[in-house]
């Protein structure tokens, strides 16, 4: 045979034949080795058809692998979503979107994957199952493993921000929001899965809601995809009704009464902290049947303090602190009952996304910390609020799961009353910069016509078209700009993201994203109640005088240096002695290590640690992201920022004592 005959064209039925198997493979090959079949069939090339007939063929031998590998199913009697489970999987065969309503404890969330599996889904592709927080997302994924009798990453993957356990074999992949998120980036058509859940679609966070937006448009050009999503019995008309009035299943949970107690201090008696409250809440509890008690509180820092208060005069009992930062080994503790009771100090990560085996009490404080953006003064804040009526009736659920239950509000009867209803959705209370930035790198329609559940405000989409302008991430017909597409491709706020590109040239990007990465994270650097002055005589050698940025910059070097030269038992002693929390700072370097690699990605260079950037170096890259957070000193000795705002500085600060003429402010 000459190689001329190499690109003899083939016959026809060659082509027909490769176009009918190509049904037969995964979905998310379909669309590739179809381009190629065609690109063939005008160029004939019998080298290359050969590749392609094995690349089909290959595709073809995984699907029907992943049909065999389905596991065996059985459904816990105890939990009521097993109950609907015949329902559930005959909507998902009838329906491209179904919504599945109940409470935390009723098993939807652990149970769904294995309804799809029933219905025939999970072979043409995976099914991606969002959970909200990295907590629950292990957690699941861990439990989900456990029923399926597979060890965790074979037919069970995860993936969040810094960890994930994944395998050829997934059927399903349990993931936070933010990861599936970011794969739209990469795959539009997220031809990867064949269903989707998306989990607590109640909470409507802003990723959540950008998704449900996204996943309206995408389905009528998938018509193969499946849409499941989930929601506590809050808001779920609403949430169907999004989806052209999608079939509602409601699944009841298995809950025994509770008994709602209020606090309120007398007005004739000095008020009490909040800490010596959740104490004598504690102490009411004594006299009724053992059980564990969650305690809600708005953030970690009130965690820390009433951890370090009740340890010491609950010894008889386990104090457990439970967040969403809180490393994997000691999240799982929260899932071990041992022999003493247990107080879970829990932020409202315990609200809607886990169940706690053995919670029979809740001490509710009433608080959490929500994230808002002010439109008049621009700036977005962390505020601590009282937390709406639904959000309290769903702290209130979580005892009464495995007997008759407590939960003790820590305020009035009338309080209550007069909250909120329900808790802004995150849409209608941040900034909009990073939403429009995605969207235009996504090639989406204009924010003000996406079919969001809920339209932001426009002031708000003004803002955040403002920013990015600023940012030069946009020009002023609002096309994304070359800053704009580099941007969009870094998983950080655009200021921070800003930064970092006017740090590269500049030679201060090492520096930088040592800054940048702390500002996303706690601060490391701990002031304990008890021993603030001793803590702050630690802390004092990082202190720079001409620069806050510059201390933290102090900061990471130390530790990282401290990290190269101990073993990580010596590093957590040398920490917890110089009030600095090893936790906090493995997140940092966990962050700082995720941005290194989106920079580099992008052709970012970070310099050597030898040559140090100098300090009109760095502070001029900062600049770039904080052009609206510089001030000026008046003739009153006061700062003047944008838009009239007063500023005045932090009296922490290693500037407190020094009175500059201009300020740059994070």
């Amino acid at each position: 045979m000459s190689e001329n005959s190499q690109t003899t064209p083939q016959a026809p039925a060659d082509f027909a034949a490769l176009r009918r198997q190509l049904g037969d493979c995964m979905r998310r090959d379909y669309y590739r080795l179809s381009k190629r079949l065609h690109r063939l069939r005008k160029n004939p090339d019998a080298r290359q058809l050969r590749k392609l007939q094995q690349a089909i063929e290959q595709s073809v031998a995984e699907k029907q692998t992943r049909l065999r590998n389905r596991p065996e199913l059985d459904y816990p009697d105890s939990l009521p979503v097993s109950e609907k489970r015949a329902e559930i999987a005959d909507a998902i065969r009838n329906h491209q979107v179904v919504l599945v309503c109940g409470e935390t404890g009723s098993g939807k969330t652990t149970q769904l994957p294995k309804i799809c599996l029933e219905a025939g889904r999970g072979v043409d592709g995976l099914i991606g199952h969002t959970q909200p927080r990295r907590i629950a997302a292990r957690a699941v994924s861990a439990r989900l493993a456990e029923e399926l009798k597979t060890p965790l990453g074979e037919l069970v993957g995860f993936q969040t921000r810094f960890h994930q356990q994944l395998g050829p074999a997934n059927l399903i992949k349990i993931m936070t929001d933010g990861i599936l998120l970011t794969e739209i980036q990469h795959d539009r058509w997220l031809n990867r899965y064949d269903t989707l859940i998306i989990d607590e679609a109640h909470e409507r966070s802003l990723n959540i809601d950008f998704l449900l937006g996204y996943l309206r448009q995408l389905l009528s050009r998938r018509k193969d995809l499946k849409l499941i999503i989930t929601s506590a019995t809050i808001d779920a008309e609403r949430i169907a009704g999004h989806f052209r009035n999608a079939p509602v299943i409601q699944v009841s949970g298995k809950t025994w009464p509770v008994e709602i107690r209020y606090q309120s201090a007398p007005d004739d008696e000095e008020p009490l902290s909040l800490y010596q409250r959740i104490d004598a809440a504690i102490d009411e509890l004594q006299g009724e049947p053992r059980g564990d008690i969650l305690v809600f509180l708005p953030g970690e820092r009130e965690i820390h303090e009433a951890w370090r208060s009740l340890r010491h005069r609950r010894e008889q009992m386990e104090i457990l602190p439970l967040f969403s930062r809180l490393p994997a080994g000691e999240q799982q503790r929260i899932f071990r009952r041992g022999g003493r009771q247990r107080v879970i100090l829990s932020t409202n990560v315990a609200e809607t996304s886990l169940t706690i085996p053995g919670i029979r009490y809740v001490i509710d404080s009433g608080l959490a910390r929500l994230s808002r953006y002010s439109w008049r003064t621009k700036i977005q804040r962390l505020a601590t609020e009282p937390v709406s009526r639904a959000s309290a009736q769903q702290r209130a659920g979580r005892c009464g799961r495995e007997a008759p239950g407590i939960c003790i509000r820590l305020y009035s009867e009338e309080d209550f009353e007069q909250r909120p209803e329900f808790t802004d959705p995150e849409i209608l209370r941040t900034n909009l910069a990073s939403v429009i930035l995605q969207m235009a790198s996504l090639k989406l329609a204009d924010i003000e016509r996406f079919p969001f559940i809920d339209a932001p405000d426009a002031r708000l989409i003004r803002d955040g078209f403002r920013l990015l302008q600023e940012l030069q991430a946009i020009d002023k017909r609002r096309n994304l700009t070359a800053i704009g597409r580099q941007l969009a491709r870094l998983p950080i706020d655009p200021r921070f993201g800003r930064m970092l590109l006017a740090a590269a040239p500049l030679g201060a990007l090492r520096e930088t994203l040592a800054i940048v990465t702390a500002l996303t994270v706690r601060d490391p650097r701990e002031r304990p109640h008890d021993k603030q002055q001793a803590a702050d005589e630690k802390h004092e050698r990082f202190n720079d005088p001409r620069s806050d940025f510059l201390s933290l910059v102090n900061l990471w070097n130390y530790l990282e240096e401290q990290h190269e030269a101990l073993s990580q038992s010596r590093l957590r002693r040398l920490c917890q002695k110089e009030f600095l929390s090893y936790r906090r700072w493995r997140e940092w370097r966990d962050t700082h290590r995720q941005l290194l690699l989106a920079a580099r990605d992008i052709g970012l260079k970070t310099g050597s640690a030898s040559t140090p950037a100098k300090y009109d170096q760095l502070h001029q890259a900062l600049l770039h992201g904080l052009l609206d957070h510089i001030a000026v000193k008046d003739e009153k000795h006061q700062y003047l920022g944008c838009r009239n705002r007063k500023m005045v500085i932090f009296p922490g600060s290693g500037l407190g004592s020094k009175t500059p003429q201009w300020l740059m402010a994070a």
